[in-house]
């Protein structure tokens, strides 16, 4: 039956899914959880795939030359990058905040 299962969620193209109940059957995790924790738990590693899947794809149309990180940067004093300044922005508080938002025309 779990086989079975686990084979139409891969026709079904729930990638996530079928990870997810493979490895909570490997775990051992089945007696364990609720219905619908069960249910909740496969929902969440559907979604979570499918928006991993969708970043790395949009990362490889974008063809960008080098592949790096936040973490690769590298803070040398000749390089005058401020860790603190940079950390910030990569949370992008400054989006919800509006302060990417450009004021013209005032005089």
């Amino acid at each position: 039956m779990n086989e079975e299962t686990l084979h139409r969620m891969k026709q079904m193209k729930f990638l996530g899914m079928a990870n997810a109940f493979r490895a909570s059957m490997e775990a051992d995790q089945m007696a364990t959880l609720t219905c619908d924790q069960m249910v909740s738990l496969l929902i969440d590693a559907e979604w979570d795939d499918r928006n991993n899947r969708r970043i790395e794809r949009r990362l490889r149309s974008a063809k960008f030359r080098y592949s790096a990180n936040m973490e690769q940067i590298l803070f040398n004093v000749d390089r005058n990058l401020d860790k603190n300044q940079m950390m910030r922005l990569a949370e992008c508080g400054f989006i919800d905040k509006a302060e990417n938002i450009m004021i013209t025309g005032k005089t």
